[in-house]
């Protein structure tokens, strides 16, 4: 009985000092705990009866009770902690779904909005936002037009110095409406940040970024970390969707700068096309698909 109750208590030293980053961070990179804690998110941002189907509400149960053995269960925040937001959006979204799980899935909240305002509250990510966004935005004495190059630059600031949790939850909020999903969209300011008067051919694309070696390395990690695979559970060769979305926020910035195609859908694409892409037709097609058709990616 000693024994027992000594290993009881050893474990739940363990579990209160168990932060709710690192745990979330070891359930993304698990192919059995990530797609259960994505369900969860979907229940808690109110859009799980959209996203999930008829079967909504007995989904987010069940990934409740799939996380309450996962290391999120117990995890704490301790408070002042760095990133401490972040932390608790993760603590809540498990615990309040367990106190509330005859309402499950029916909260109404806008994570977009939410993720513009923990960025706002945070010196880094407030001011290499407000940079990349002026940097965007203002138009140049001589052509009228944004400066581009200073706009993209602007924009790998941002995504290389800032924190990949305020960065993708910026990116990759939850949408049920178009008007949040053209707010995420604007995230990286398409109109200077890559739109042009007619889409460049994708076969371009990729040759001024392979003549530079950092777009060149991050289109190599985004097609190494992002590669499919139908035999895989999780749809990923490599098993790891986080380092996939890192790979994926290397790009913006780039020659070949990726965003949301429309305000009604999730799909993405860089800014360019394969319409005249002649014999290099199958090569195109297999680059855009990385971004449209890729299970591991969606």
């Amino acid at each position: 009985l000693s024994v027992a109750l000594s290993h009881t208590a050893l474990l739940e030293v363990i579990l209160a000092g168990r932060d709710c980053l690192v745990a979330g961070d070891s359930c993304s990179s698990d192919e059995n705990c990530s797609p259960r804690l994505r369900t969860l998110r979907q229940c808690v941002a109110g859009n799980g009866s959209v996203k999930l189907g008829p079967g909504a509400r007995s989904q987010c149960a069940n990934a409740v009770s799939a996380l309450l053995s996962s290391p999120l269960h117990g995890c704490q925040c301790k408070r002042g902690m760095k990133k401490e937001k972040n932390c608790l959006s993760i603590y809540w979204s498990l615990h309040q779904s367990i106190i509330h799980d005859s309402d499950v899935g029916m909260t109404t909240v806008n994570r977009c909005l939410d993720a513009a305002k923990a960025c706002n509250v945070d010196d880094l990510c407030q001011k290499l936002r407000t940079e990349y966004v002026s940097a965007c935005i203002k138009p140049t004495a001589k052509s009228g037009l944004c400066n581009q190059p200073k706009c993209k630059k602007a924009l790998r600031r941002f995504f290389d110095r800032v924190p990949a949790d305020y960065t993708h939850e910026l990116l990759f909020c939850p949408c049920t409406d178009t008007a949040c999903a053209e707010r995420r969209r604007q995230t990286i300011v398409p109109s200077c940040s890559y739109e042009s008067v007619e889409k460049p051919s994708c076969i371009t694309q990729m040759r001024i970024c392979k003549a530079d070696y950092v777009c060149r390395s991050r289109l190599a990690q985004f097609q190494y970390d992002c590669e499919p695979s139908q035999t895989s559970a999780n749809g990923c060769k490599q098993g790891n969707y986080g380092a996939c979305l890192l790979a994926y926020t290397g790009l913006i910035g780039s020659t070949i700068t990726p965003n949301y195609v429309d305000n009604s859908t999730s799909s993405v694409a860089p800014w360019c096309s394969c319409s005249a892409s002649g014999s290099w037709r199958e090569e195109c097609d297999n680059f855009l698909g990385y971004f449209t058709d890729n299970i591991c990616l969606r």
